[in-house]
């Protein structure tokens, strides 16, 4: 191992004991599921604002979408468009009211047993259904951030030939990542989560602003930017730069931009985000978070993309296919190389993209652990449970989603934003519908809920994985994002159902209508 390597590694051990530490300092203070899964809801602005933002930004931020921006070029941007909508209308729409709803409906945990209280379902069905779709979506969303850390890992101190990671240096970052995240989520729950997260959010802050702009900084000294992505192999800069191009000059189709604005649906049902939305301790740090958190996504979002551009034109090796992923990881290899302290700060920065893959998996195995434990174990199995059991059960959980996520990530040829689109369809489509006509429309009832909340996972299982289209699925034949579909005919037969069915209770829409004027 070369003293580069070892340089960058202490800078990671450095950085995974403090949040190794964090864990075991929160585990002190936690003493049952309330402080376990939502911090006693006793979170503060800014690490609210931060946390929602860490958790939601994973490895996709920093490798994901800067990577199929150094592909496709600046038409690939309309994701992130779609994603600033969507955070910003969660935060205004949802975040307040969201809150509020779930101390009135039985002072609700998680997101199933807010769905349960809401409607009054007295048989757990919505529960045990929301809690199943949590397991199977958010397991393969936490072996994205799994296969981000082993490529980090693998790009950075793997002999790397022809362009293939390196599969025995993949293999020890992916269990170096899931036990460090698995140790810290295991023992400090919600509050070392949103602990982890501010920090994490922090670095990835830092490391975002500052490395594309010193990077375009040195690549224009001497030359200008389209000139250096000529030299990397982009033939016509104009198209490349272009909102409404693709990389190859084509014109990119209104499906492909309903689709990338389509991502912005997802926010509405991400559990892991609006966890933190239930947590925040009052209506005034809610203001707060949402000044913070808007601030935070619009300059990451954006240098995400300028990362993207700017990696094309600075790096000297052309990067093919899923190795576009790794562009800013090679981006801060090439820009602090030589000395010693250039390479420890070079390996601060490439904690940050550590941080922002274990910001997003912590959050998740705790959003699963939670389902597992309040809503499955504590609500239907075994509903007179001690505080004490039902922990313990959460923490078992929190491993046993960990070893499938792993499994999942073990190929190095796995796409990090392939999984990310995945889960984020499946949420957005199966919850997205639900938690709006939950919190706004007091006639939703719970068959309209359920019903809705089937179609929805159900459309984006069929149309991303069955071959129905001459041996391809839907996407693969029409282009076009199973959230877009699977959120509109979730939220048509939610509304149907509900018309339909028997209107809620007296007791139901005494406690909606109550929402608006309360202040907690």
């Amino acid at each position: 191992m070369t003293t580069s390597n070892i340089i960058v590694l202490s800078a990671f051990a450095v950085y995974m004991l403090i949040m190794i530490i964090i864990g075991a300092v929160y585990s002190r203070s936690t003493k049952n599921n309330e402080d376990y899964f939502l911090g006693g809801r006793n979170l503060g602005g800014w690490t609210a604002a931060l946390s929602a933002q860490a958790s939601d930004m994973s490895g996709w931020l920093l490798m994901g979408l800067p990577g199929a921006v150094y592909l496709a070029g600046t038409g690939e941007v309309w994701i992130a468009v779609g994603l600033l909508a969507g955070t910003v209308l969660n935060w205004f729409i949802v975040s307040s009211r969201l809150r509020k709803y779930t101390i009135v409906a039985g002072n609700s945990l998680t997101i199933p047993s807010f769905f349960q209280n809401r409607y009054r379902d007295e048989k757990g069905v919505i529960k045990i259904v929301s809690a199943l779709i949590i397991f199977i979506f958010f397991t393969v969303y936490t072996a994205s951030a799994f296969s981000s850390g082993a490529k980090l890992f693998a790009t950075l101190f793997g002999n790397n030939v022809d362009g293939k990671l390196d599969s025995t240096v993949y293999l020890w970052g992916l269990v170096i990542a899931a036990v460090v995240i698995l140790v810290y989520t295991f023992l400090g729950g919600f509050k070392a989560v949103c602990t982890t997260d501010f920090i994490q959010g922090l670095m990835m802050f830092v490391a975002i602003l500052s490395v594309p702009i010193i990077a375009y900084g040195i690549m224009t000294w001497e030359t200008g930017f389209a000139p250096a992505l000529v030299q990397n192999g982009v033939t016509n800069p104009a198209d490349y730069l272009n909102f409404t191009k693709n990389g190859d000059g084509s014109t990119i189709s209104a499906v492909s931009v309903i689709s990338n604005l389509g991502w912005g649906l997802g926010y509405f049902g991400m559990p892991h985000i609006l966890v933190r939305f239930m947590a925040i301790k009052s209506e005034a740090e809610v203001k707060k978070s949402r000044k913070v958190a808007i601030v935070w996504v619009v300059i990451s979002l954006t240098m995400a993309c300028v990362m993207g551009l700017v990696a094309r034109g600075y790096l000297t090796t052309t990067l093919d296919g899923g190795n576009s992923e790794t562009a800013f990881i090679r981006m801060i290899s090439q820009l602090f190389s030589g000395n010693g302290v250039l390479i420890f700060i070079g390996g601060i920065f490439l904690c940050g993209i550590l941080a922002a893959i274990m910001s997003t998996a912590d959050s998740q195995l705790l959003v699963t652990s939670s389902a597992i434990s309040e809503d499955m174990f504590k609500g239907t199995i075994k509903k007179n449970a001690s505080e004490k059991s039902a922990l313990w059960v959460g923490r078992t959980a929190v491993v046993v989603i960990a070893v499938i996520a792993f499994l999942i990530a073990l190929d190095p040829e796995s796409s990090i934003m392939g999984l990310v689109s995945d889960a984020w369809a499946g949420f957005g489509a199966a919850f997205g519908p639900v938690v709006l006509l939950a919190l706004f429309w007091k006639r939703s009832n719970l068959p309209g809920a359920i019903s809705g909340m089937a179609v929805g996972a159900l459309t984006v299982i069929v149309w991303d994985y069955l071959p129905l289209v001459n041996g391809d699925t839907i996407y693969k034949a029409t282009g076009l994002y199973s959230l877009v579909v699977g959120f509109a005919l979730a939220l048509v037969v939610n509304i149907i159902v509900s018309l339909l069915t028997k209107k809620p209770s007296d007791d139901i829409q005494k406690e909606f209508d109550s929402i608006k004027s309360i202040d907690i």
